[in-house]
């Protein structure tokens, strides 16, 4: 199994994982500290993928009502979406849709340096246009220090 030694490498591994794949990661993380949310966002809509990235950690409690949690997760999420979308990304209004599975995790940096606190979203999975047979593999990764 390859270890989750950093944040960004475990946000990746756990977004692209599949099956019981997920599951273990997740455990393994969890193991070394780190806090975790994963879930899946279908859209045509930035704003869509943004409010589910969001909404996810909130329940979860990986965020608060401050300003500084709300901000950091925010600008994780649009560096995400600029990997995926090799730049901006536009998506309905070019006719455009993607089909995600996200992981947000909490923790240090590395585990060699347990100060600080930071927190990563990656994103896995198809970008393409709204028809069965015309999409290809994305992903994405954002990391912000809180």
């Amino acid at each position: 199994m390859i270890h989750c030694s950093s944040l960004g490498k475990t946000a990746l591994l756990i977004a692209m994982a599949e099956g019981n794949e997920t599951d273990d990661y997740v455990s393994l993380a969890r193991e070394k500290g780190f806090d975790v949310v994963t879930g899946k966002v279908g859209s045509m809509d930035v704003q869509k993928i943004i409010a589910a990235v969001e909404t996810a950690a909130k329940r979860q409690g990986l965020t608060d009502d401050s300003y500084r949690s709300q901000h950091a997760l925010y600008h994780a999420i649009l560096d995400a979406l600029q990997g995926l979308g090799r730049g901006p990304l536009q998506l309905g209004n070019i006719l455009r849709t993607v089909g995600l599975r996200f992981a947000i995790v909490k923790g240090p940096r590395t585990l060699e340096d347990l100060d600080d606190l930071w927190i990563a979203v990656s994103m896995y999975g198809m970008i393409g246009a709204p028809i069965k047979g015309h999409e290809h593999e994305v992903c994405g990764l954002g990391i912000n220090h809180l």
